[in-house]
């Protein structure tokens, strides 16, 4: 894809309109540089020359990697978790397993936070409300997580797709 094309579906995947040129560009640079993607130069739409990337076997990799790596820091993070889930099919069976597993750690110990904050201390009326309102969160998350835990056991095999 081209540099445009690609800063717009990124921008969709981490759930942002689109992601800014002065993030997307030196980012595609250094993974030029890094021998994760190619570039190459190929004619626009209206007779321009548009520079079209590629991830290469060596950046597939780096992504997969990437992708599974999947810390503490990680967990806590929505947008690190659904990015994964989004890609899971790019990952295998272990690596979906451990990115839930973490997840739903974070969850269980964010909502045993979230429940010790209303017993120690008066959040008020609206603090309350939002205490409230971040459980729910936490408890339909933890609810999906057990749907994606159920859906890994009824795949068969577990195969990469990329």
């Amino acid at each position: 894809m081209h540099g445009y094309a690609l800063k717009k579906q990124a921008g969709l995947i981490v759930g942002q309109a689109e992601m800014h040129n002065n993030l997307v560009y030196p980012l595609l640079r250094r993974f030029v540089d890094n021998g994760w993607v190619s570039k190459r130069a190929a004619a626009g739409e209206r007779g321009q020359t548009r520079e079209v990337y590629e991830l290469t076997p060596k950046g597939k990799r780096e992504l997969l990697r990437r992708l599974s790596a999947f810390t503490e820091k990680e967990a806590g993070s929505e947008g690190e978790f659904n990015l994964r889930v989004g890609l899971f099919f790019a990952l295998d069976r272990g690596a979906r397993e451990q990115i839930l597993r973490e997840r739903e750690r974070w969850l269980a110990a964010r909502e045993e936070k979230l429940a010790n904050l209303t017993e120690s201390i008066d959040v008020g009326v609206w603090g309350g409300k939002v205490v409230r309102f971040l459980r729910e969160r936490v408890k339909a998350e933890r609810k999906w997580i057990a749907d994606l835990e159920r859906g890994l056991k009824r795949e068969s095999g577990g195969k990469r797709q990329v």
